[in-house]
């Protein structure tokens, strides 16, 4: 099953159920389909969705063991390899660049060497997906730093990250029953990011 994100808030994106992890079944998936008149893009990966788009999108490798790929696949280079062992890839990219007006693709590195955010332009809002690199609990943001992260290349990509304007945040991963996306302005997601960063690094200055 499917449905309209919180129903009428972003008119044409699309979510799948929630899907539980594996490894924490407290924290649940959802892939996202943005309904495009150039062409609809999933984002994300997640057991259980059924989507029909002309393009797919991942945040990070780590989605690729989750669900599977249902149209052409496009991936960080520095996560292909971790992907290509469970899903085709169709391309890669490595720059900062934009599809069609609309759909901004920004590499965000940290959380895995590849993972990247999206910046989605649909009539009077930007929504952006932040896949791992941000996610929901608790209604807190929170950053998924792991042994393998590289904490200084996430916590440059946090700093980007908050001067970026965008209007809801949706990441891959949220909390079991809690809200799967979070409505935001500009000085709200500075004071979430800062509050992420003194949490996880302290004064970074």
């Amino acid at each position: 099953m499917i449905s309209t994100l919180a129903d009428t808030i972003v008119p044409g994106l699309v979510a799948s159920e929630p899907a539980p992890l594996s490894f924490a079944d407290s924290l649940h998936s959802r892939a996202f389909l943005l309904e495009r008149p150039e062409g609809d893009i999933q984002v994300y990966s997640a057991a259980g969705a059924d989507f029909e788009p002309a393009r797919q999108y991942l945040n990070h490798g780590h989605e690729a063991a989750f669900g599977a790929a249902s149209a052409p696949l496009f991936v960080h280079e520095a996560d292909r390899a971790a992907v290509e062992g469970h899903m085709p890839v169709r391309a890669a990219f490595s720059r900062r660049h934009t599809l069609d007006d609309d759909f901004e693709v920004i590499p965000t590195p940290g959380h895995t060497p590849g993972a990247t955010a999206f910046l989605w332009h649909t009539g009077d809002l930007r929504v952006l997906f932040t896949g791992d690199t941000i996610f929901l609990r608790d209604g807190e943001w929170r950053a998924a730093v792991l042994d393998s992260s590289d904490r200084a290349a996430y916590l440059e990509s946090l700093l980007l990250i908050r001067e970026l304007e965008f209007d809801v945040l949706v990441p891959w991963i949220a909390a079991a029953g809690g809200p799967h996306h979070a409505l935001t302005t500009v000085a709200d997601t500075r004071t979430r990011i800062d509050a992420i960063v003194q949490r996880v690094w302290g004064s970074p200055g």
